[in-house]
């Protein structure tokens, strides 16, 4: 049993470790994804976190500043301005369903490194919304 000691204590040193490394790096890595009205909600906190926002871009919000792209996320209760320095994707307009990753700033701007549009392969309209949107035409078929 003495002989075996040494051994079992060096196992369970090692798997100790590599249980902290891995949790550690689980914890850096790990984004929250939140609502307008869960960003606001969480103050200071939201400054410290890098956080994926989700919400519907508002009519109306979306413009220009240089190289930046700003518009406002909303999720019907509150929002979020947010600023973007990435070329948003084609599919980017007014009243579809964003998610952004990045960090809330002390100017209380959203300071977007990453912009994802949200869609499904099937269209469903939205049946019950708060944020009203005018009827957008189709794009043309080439």
């Amino acid at each position: 049993m003495n002989k075996k000691l040494p051994a079992i204590l060096v196992v369970v040193a090692v798997v100790g470790v590599l249980g902290w490394l891995a949790m550690g790096s689980v914890g850096d890595n790990l984004v929250y994804y939140w609502t307008p009205t869960e960003l606001h909600a969480a103050g200071a906190k939201a400054g410290e976190a890098t956080v994926r926002l989700g919400g519907l871009v508002k009519p109306g919000s979306v413009t220009t500043e240089g190289n930046a792209t700003l518009f406002l996320v909303t999720d019907g209760k509150d929002e979020v301005k947010v600023r973007t320095q990435e070329i948003p994707p084609q599919m980017f307009r007014e009243c579809i369903g964003v998610v952004v990753e990045g960090t809330l700033g002390d100017d209380q701007v959203f300071e977007s490194k990453k912009l994802l549009v949200k869609h499904d392969e099937n269209y469903k309209a939205p049946t019950d919304s708060t944020v009203k949107c005018p009827d957008m035409p189709m794009p043309a078929k080439e």
